[in-house]
Protein backbone atom coordinates (compact mmCIF):
# COMPACT_ATOMS: atom_id res chain seq x y z
CA UNK A 1 0.00 0.00 0.00
CA UNK A 2 1.30 3.35 -1.00
CA UNK A 3 1.34 5.82 1.86
CA UNK A 4 1.11 9.57 1.09
CA UNK A 5 3.79 11.28 3.04
CA UNK A 6 2.96 14.77 4.36
CA UNK A 7 5.61 17.30 3.50
CA UNK A 8 7.88 18.25 6.33
CA UNK A 9 7.70 21.69 7.95
CA UNK A 10 11.07 22.52 6.44
CA UNK A 11 9.91 21.56 2.95
CA UNK A 12 6.74 23.58 3.36
CA UNK A 13 8.66 26.68 4.42
CA UNK A 14 11.08 26.18 1.55
CA UNK A 15 8.23 25.91 -0.95
CA UNK A 16 6.60 29.05 0.45
CA UNK A 17 9.88 30.90 0.17
CA UNK A 18 10.31 29.84 -3.43
CA UNK A 19 6.75 30.86 -4.24
CA UNK A 20 7.26 34.26 -2.59
CA UNK A 21 10.42 34.83 -4.58
CA UNK A 22 8.63 33.86 -7.78
CA UNK A 23 5.81 36.30 -7.06
CA UNK A 24 8.25 39.07 -6.17
CA UNK A 25 10.27 38.43 -9.30
CA UNK A 26 7.10 38.95 -11.34
CA UNK A 27 5.93 42.00 -9.43
CA UNK A 28 9.27 43.78 -9.09
CA UNK A 29 9.93 44.38 -12.80
CA UNK A 30 6.36 45.69 -13.15
CA UNK A 31 6.89 48.08 -10.22
CA UNK A 32 10.22 49.24 -11.58
CA UNK A 33 8.71 49.69 -15.02
CA UNK A 34 5.86 51.77 -13.62
CA UNK A 35 8.30 53.92 -11.63
CA UNK A 36 10.48 54.41 -14.69
CA UNK A 37 7.45 55.45 -16.75
CA UNK A 38 6.26 58.04 -14.21
CA UNK A 39 7.39 61.55 -15.26
CA UNK A 40 9.68 63.52 -12.99
CA UNK A 41 8.39 66.81 -11.56
CA UNK A 42 9.50 70.32 -12.45
CA UNK A 43 8.33 72.38 -9.46
CA UNK A 44 8.01 76.09 -10.15
CA UNK A 45 7.05 79.13 -8.10
CA UNK A 46 4.70 81.68 -9.63
CA UNK A 47 2.10 84.35 -8.88
CA UNK A 48 -1.57 84.97 -9.60
CA UNK A 49 -1.32 86.82 -12.93
CA UNK A 50 -4.42 86.05 -14.93
CA UNK A 51 -4.55 84.70 -17.60
CA UNK A 52 -0.87 83.74 -17.60
CA UNK A 53 -0.85 81.92 -14.25
CA UNK A 54 -3.42 81.25 -11.55
CA UNK A 55 -4.48 78.45 -9.24
CA UNK A 56 -8.11 78.70 -10.32
CA UNK A 57 -7.46 78.88 -14.05
CA UNK A 58 -7.90 76.07 -16.55
CA UNK A 59 -4.52 74.25 -16.82
CA UNK A 60 -3.14 76.72 -14.29
CA UNK A 61 -3.11 79.53 -16.84
CA UNK A 62 -1.87 80.12 -20.37
CA UNK A 63 1.84 80.32 -19.48
CA UNK A 64 1.54 77.19 -17.35
CA UNK A 65 -0.08 75.37 -20.29
CA UNK A 66 2.94 76.28 -22.43
CA UNK A 67 5.42 75.20 -19.74
CA UNK A 68 3.60 71.88 -19.26
CA UNK A 69 3.55 71.16 -23.00
CA UNK A 70 7.30 71.82 -23.24
CA UNK A 71 8.19 69.79 -20.12
CA UNK A 72 6.14 66.82 -21.32
CA UNK A 73 8.47 66.48 -24.30
CA UNK A 74 11.39 65.55 -22.02
CA UNK A 75 9.23 63.47 -19.67
CA UNK A 76 8.61 66.01 -16.93
CA UNK A 77 5.37 67.26 -15.43
CA UNK A 78 4.98 70.79 -14.08
CA UNK A 79 3.79 71.57 -10.56
CA UNK A 80 3.21 75.22 -9.69
CA UNK A 81 2.94 76.84 -6.25
CA UNK A 82 1.60 80.41 -6.00
CA UNK A 83 3.02 83.28 -3.93
CA UNK A 84 3.20 87.08 -4.03
CA UNK A 85 5.71 87.87 -6.77
CA UNK A 86 8.61 88.90 -4.53
CA UNK A 87 8.18 85.68 -2.53
CA UNK A 88 7.87 83.60 -5.71
CA UNK A 89 11.23 84.92 -6.92
CA UNK A 90 12.87 84.15 -3.58
CA UNK A 91 11.43 80.65 -3.19
CA UNK A 92 11.84 79.67 -6.84
CA UNK A 93 15.35 81.08 -6.99
CA UNK A 94 16.73 79.69 -3.72
CA UNK A 95 14.68 76.77 -2.35
CA UNK A 96 16.28 73.46 -3.47
CA UNK A 97 12.80 71.96 -3.74
CA UNK A 98 12.11 74.17 -6.77
CA UNK A 99 13.53 74.32 -10.28
CA UNK A 100 12.87 78.04 -10.65
CA UNK A 101 10.14 80.66 -11.03
CA UNK A 102 8.03 82.09 -13.87
CA UNK A 103 6.78 83.92 -15.88
CA UNK A 104 9.64 86.39 -15.56
CA UNK A 105 10.64 89.35 -17.71
CA UNK A 106 14.28 89.27 -18.82
CA UNK A 107 16.57 91.72 -17.03
CA UNK A 108 20.36 91.89 -16.88
CA UNK A 109 20.25 91.68 -13.09
CA UNK A 110 18.15 88.50 -13.10
CA UNK A 111 20.35 87.01 -15.80
CA UNK A 112 23.24 87.10 -13.33
CA UNK A 113 21.17 85.25 -10.73
CA UNK A 114 19.53 82.47 -12.74
CA UNK A 115 19.50 80.63 -16.07
CA UNK A 116 16.82 82.15 -18.29
CA UNK A 117 14.89 79.89 -20.62
CA UNK A 118 14.32 81.01 -24.18
CA UNK A 119 11.13 83.10 -24.55
CA UNK A 120 8.01 81.03 -23.80
CA UNK A 121 5.59 83.84 -24.60
CA UNK A 122 5.31 87.61 -24.68
CA UNK A 123 3.53 90.34 -22.75
CA UNK A 124 2.35 93.07 -25.10
CA UNK A 125 1.63 96.27 -23.17
CA UNK A 126 -0.37 98.96 -24.92
CA UNK A 127 -3.49 101.12 -24.80
CA UNK A 128 -7.14 100.12 -24.80
CA UNK A 129 -9.64 102.72 -25.95
CA UNK A 130 -13.29 103.03 -26.98
CA UNK A 131 -14.12 102.14 -30.55
CA UNK A 132 -16.44 105.16 -30.67
CA UNK A 133 -13.52 107.46 -29.85
CA UNK A 134 -10.59 106.55 -32.15
CA UNK A 135 -7.13 107.12 -30.69
CA UNK A 136 -4.20 108.32 -32.78
CA UNK A 137 -0.73 107.99 -31.30
CA UNK A 138 2.73 106.71 -32.28
CA UNK A 139 4.90 107.62 -29.28
CA UNK A 140 4.22 108.18 -25.59
CA UNK A 141 4.67 111.94 -26.00
CA UNK A 142 1.58 111.95 -28.26
CA UNK A 143 -0.47 111.10 -25.16
CA UNK A 144 0.41 114.34 -23.38
CA UNK A 145 -2.77 116.14 -22.40
CA UNK A 146 -4.86 112.94 -22.30
CA UNK A 147 -6.18 111.32 -19.12
CA UNK A 148 -4.73 107.76 -19.04
CA UNK A 149 -5.69 104.96 -16.66
CA UNK A 150 -2.85 102.88 -15.17
CA UNK A 151 -2.47 100.20 -12.49
CA UNK A 152 -0.71 101.53 -9.40
CA UNK A 153 2.88 100.30 -9.14
CA UNK A 154 3.13 98.87 -12.67
CA UNK A 155 5.93 99.85 -15.06
CA UNK A 156 4.58 100.80 -18.48
CA UNK A 157 7.69 101.26 -20.59
CA UNK A 158 10.63 103.59 -20.17
CA UNK A 159 9.34 106.58 -22.17
CA UNK A 160 5.85 106.48 -20.67
CA UNK A 161 7.15 106.17 -17.09
CA UNK A 162 9.61 109.02 -17.63
CA UNK A 163 6.84 111.35 -18.85
CA UNK A 164 4.73 110.43 -15.82
CA UNK A 165 7.63 111.25 -13.45
CA UNK A 166 8.14 114.57 -15.22
CA UNK A 167 4.46 115.39 -14.69
CA UNK A 168 3.81 115.61 -18.43
CA UNK A 169 1.32 112.72 -18.54
CA UNK A 170 -1.92 112.77 -16.57
CA UNK A 171 -2.54 109.31 -15.14
CA UNK A 172 -5.36 107.92 -13.03
CA UNK A 173 -4.06 104.99 -10.92
CA UNK A 174 -6.31 102.07 -9.95
CA UNK A 175 -5.65 98.86 -7.98
CA UNK A 176 -6.32 96.63 -11.00
CA UNK A 177 -7.00 96.43 -14.74
CA UNK A 178 -10.72 95.70 -14.38
CA UNK A 179 -11.16 98.98 -12.49
CA UNK A 180 -9.48 100.87 -15.32
CA UNK A 181 -11.64 99.29 -18.02
CA UNK A 182 -14.78 100.26 -16.11
CA UNK A 183 -13.45 103.83 -15.89
CA UNK A 184 -12.88 103.74 -19.65
CA UNK A 185 -16.47 102.60 -20.31
CA UNK A 186 -17.74 105.32 -17.95
CA UNK A 187 -15.77 108.00 -19.86
CA UNK A 188 -13.56 108.89 -16.90
CA UNK A 189 -10.30 108.23 -18.82
CA UNK A 190 -9.36 108.55 -22.50
CA UNK A 191 -7.46 105.26 -22.61
CA UNK A 192 -5.97 102.66 -20.26
CA UNK A 193 -2.57 100.97 -20.22
CA UNK A 194 -3.01 97.18 -20.20
CA UNK A 195 -1.45 93.90 -21.28
CA UNK A 196 -3.16 92.62 -24.44
CA UNK A 197 -3.78 89.10 -23.08
CA UNK A 198 -5.04 90.46 -19.76
CA UNK A 199 -7.51 92.63 -21.70
CA UNK A 200 -8.69 89.66 -23.74
CA UNK A 201 -9.10 87.57 -20.60
CA UNK A 202 -11.05 90.23 -18.67
CA UNK A 203 -13.42 90.90 -21.56
CA UNK A 204 -14.27 87.20 -21.58
CA UNK A 205 -14.34 86.45 -17.85
CA UNK A 206 -15.67 89.58 -16.11
CA UNK A 207 -19.50 89.67 -16.43
CA UNK A 208 -19.58 93.46 -16.06
CA UNK A 209 -17.13 93.86 -18.95
CA UNK A 210 -18.19 90.97 -21.17
CA UNK A 211 -21.45 92.61 -22.25
CA UNK A 212 -19.55 95.71 -23.45
CA UNK A 213 -16.49 93.98 -24.91
CA UNK A 214 -17.39 95.07 -28.44
CA UNK A 215 -16.85 98.69 -27.43
CA UNK A 216 -13.20 98.30 -26.35
CA UNK A 217 -10.27 98.12 -28.79
CA UNK A 218 -6.54 97.44 -28.26
CA UNK A 219 -4.37 99.90 -30.21
CA UNK A 220 -1.87 98.54 -32.74
CA UNK A 221 0.89 100.81 -31.37
CA UNK A 222 2.46 99.23 -28.29
CA UNK A 223 4.23 100.71 -25.29
CA UNK A 224 6.35 97.64 -24.58
CA UNK A 225 6.84 94.09 -25.88
CA UNK A 226 8.30 92.00 -23.08
CA UNK A 227 9.37 88.37 -23.42
CA UNK A 228 8.38 85.84 -20.74
CA UNK A 229 10.77 83.21 -19.37
CA UNK A 230 11.33 80.58 -16.73
CA UNK A 231 14.16 81.66 -14.42
CA UNK A 232 15.90 78.37 -13.55
CA UNK A 233 18.09 78.23 -10.46
CA UNK A 234 21.76 78.97 -11.09
CA UNK A 235 22.96 75.45 -10.23
CA UNK A 236 24.26 72.54 -12.36
CA UNK A 237 20.78 70.96 -12.14
CA UNK A 238 19.18 74.28 -13.11
CA UNK A 239 21.46 74.60 -16.12
CA UNK A 240 20.59 71.07 -17.28
CA UNK A 241 16.89 71.79 -16.85
CA UNK A 242 17.21 75.00 -18.83
CA UNK A 243 19.03 73.23 -21.65
CA UNK A 244 16.43 70.46 -21.83
CA UNK A 245 13.58 72.97 -21.69
CA UNK A 246 15.04 75.16 -24.43
CA UNK A 247 15.65 72.15 -26.69
CA UNK A 248 12.01 71.06 -26.32
CA UNK A 249 10.77 74.64 -26.69
CA UNK A 250 12.14 74.71 -30.24
CA UNK A 251 9.55 72.08 -31.18
CA UNK A 252 6.62 73.80 -29.43
CA UNK A 253 4.06 75.97 -31.21
CA UNK A 254 3.50 78.57 -28.48
CA UNK A 255 1.02 80.63 -30.51
CA UNK A 256 -1.08 77.53 -31.21
CA UNK A 257 -1.28 76.73 -27.47
CA UNK A 258 -2.20 80.34 -26.61
CA UNK A 259 -4.86 80.53 -29.32
CA UNK A 260 -6.35 77.21 -28.22
CA UNK A 261 -6.41 78.45 -24.64
CA UNK A 262 -8.41 81.55 -25.53
CA UNK A 263 -10.66 79.65 -27.94
CA UNK A 264 -11.59 77.37 -25.05
CA UNK A 265 -12.33 80.44 -22.93
CA UNK A 266 -14.48 81.96 -25.68
CA UNK A 267 -16.43 78.72 -26.05
CA UNK A 268 -17.08 78.62 -22.29
CA UNK A 269 -18.08 82.29 -22.25
CA UNK A 270 -20.46 81.71 -25.17
CA UNK A 271 -22.08 78.82 -23.36
CA UNK A 272 -23.01 81.00 -20.38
Amino acid sequence: MNVRRMPSRHATLQSCALLSCALLSCALPCSLSAAAAAPATMRLASLEWLPYTGAGLDQGGMATAVAAAVAKQFEYKVKVDYFPWSRAMQVGGEDPGYAGYFPAYYTEERARQCYFSAPMGHSTVGLAFLKSQPLQWHAARDLIGMHIGVVAGYSNGGEFDALVKQGKLRVDASPGDAFNLKKLLAGRVRAVVIDKSVLRYLLLSDPALRRDRGQIVFHDTVLAELSLHICFQRTPAGLKMQQDFDAALQHTDIVKIENAYFLNMENKAGAK
